[in-house]
């Protein structure tokens, strides 16, 4: 391994030797951030993310396989183990402009998040994020093109506390559509097309995704001539493939890891609702994982210590339709998913902890377990039957199908 001295106590470190940094034998013992350099085709990889195991220094090319856990008969030095194991090392792509704006641990500090559009969705995220928030939201921006429903909603948002203890939960403030990206956190929720009661297709979403491609691109500009360095979070249908949307209308001005897809969290709690009601599916409960889109496609893994394809492929089934289940009610189901999905989910995102949305891994924009830390984004990896792979796989193939097809209309 190859060390360098960059400034203030920052170090870095290579496995090949072609980075004209000043060169240092070793990494002090005592340091809580440390970058490692690799170089890897921007066009198919992430500019920057948490190092979570030995495997990550030797592989560069990012694929599916990456959420399969793997064993390194690599040495490495004891310190940089350590680093590693505490999350401390976030490793950063050398082949993209300006990489080195990414030598840099995030702040733990309360963020402010701004949110686009206070319809059904909107609005409960909204309601969610208030009650939810306090210990990590600073304050809430709301924006909505019609100025009635940012007065009302900053109005009654503002209305809520908890006796004697007023300081508690983030403000709300309504904004104008110039501020919406002065935020840590900017959050679409602008939808078009939703398909009416009665007109229930399998997968009511994907019906969604030309209208709110178009929808979304103005905003995408908007953050990139802003220069935002934020997340983009996209909770509005079809969740993954509008985050691919996002990535290339940004025109390489946003890094594919700014962009969450927030969808995933929904299809798990749905998941976990039959796992309580159907005693098969209750292992699911503790050793359950799920993968994929919000939607077709959806992977939901019965249990990933001893893993069922029969009953995994039953329950995915149940999640998948659950949505119209709520439907044949006389309802639009958008409750669950702007709370399990979008509140506490974003709310888990911005506390550093674990939860599901969707994230890019190799060009696709795919759901999995992660967290953001400090070092940047961490996926879960897990030792995988090939049978849960060959899913996991099949759906991403189909997400990156979706992805031309929408890239080329």
């Amino acid at each position: 391994m190859f060390y360098y001295y960059l400034y203030k106590n920052k170090y870095l470190f290579s496995i090949e030797d072609k980075y004209n940094y000043t060169k240092v034998k070793n990494i002090p013992l005592h340091i809580d951030e440390l970058y490692f350099l690799y170089e890897s085709d921007k066009n198919a990889s992430k500019g920057s993310y948490a190092v979570s195991e030995t495997t990550d220094l030797f592989n560069y090319e990012e694929s599916i396989e990456l959420l399969k856990l793997k064993g390194s008969e690599e040495i490495i030095p004891e310190n940089i183990k350590q680093l590693i194991d505490r999350r401390k090392i976030k490793a950063v792509n050398t082949s993209y402009e300006n990489y080195e704006e990414r030598f840099c641990f995030a702040e733990s500090k309360k963020k402010t998040v701004n949110i686009l559009a206070l319809g059904d969705v909107g609005s409960t995220l909204l309601t969610g994020l208030k009650l939810l928030g306090g210990d990590i939201v600073e304050y809430i921006g709301i924006y909505d093109r019609s100025p009635e429903k940012i007065q009302r909603f900053e109005y009654e948002m503002n209305q809520i506390s908890f006796p004697f203890e007023y300081d508690v939960l983030p403000e709300v403030h309504g904004i104008s559509k110039d501020e919406l990206f002065d935020c840590d956190m900017f959050v679409f929720c602008a939808s078009k097309g939703v398909p009416p009661i009665g007109d229930e297709g399998k997968d009511v979403r994907m019906v969604q995704l030309e209208e709110n491609a178009r929808l979304i691109r103005e905003y995408v500009i908007m953050a990139a001539d802003k220069d935002f360095k934020g997340i983009f979070a996209v909770v509005s249908d079809p969740v993954d493939p509008l985050c691919a949307v996002v990535l290339k209308e940004s025109n390489n001005k946003l890094l594919p890891e700014q962009i969450k897809g927030y969808g995933l969290g929904v299809m798990n709690a749905r998941a976990v609702y039959y796992a309580k009601k159907h005693k098969e599916y209750a292992m699911y409960l503790d050793e359950g994982r799920a993968f994929g889109p919000h939607g077709n496609d959806l992977v939901i893994a019965n249990s990933i210590i001893n893993y069922d394809d029969k009953l995994s492929n039953r329950l995915t089934k149940l999640a998948v339709e659950a949505n119209l289940q709520v439907r044949k009610t006389g309802f639009k189901p958008y409750i669950a998913p702007a709370l399990s999905s979008g509140a506490i989910s974003i709310v888990y995102t911005l506390e550093g902890k674990w939860h599901y949305s969707s994230n890019y891994i190799a060009g696709v924009y795919m759901g999995a377990k992660n967290r953001n830390l400090c070092s940047g984004l961490e996926i879960e990896k897990i030792n995988m039957p090939d049978e849960l792979f060959d899913r996991i796989k099949y759906t991403y193939d189909n997400l990156k199908k979706i992805r031309d097809l929408s890239f080329c209309e």
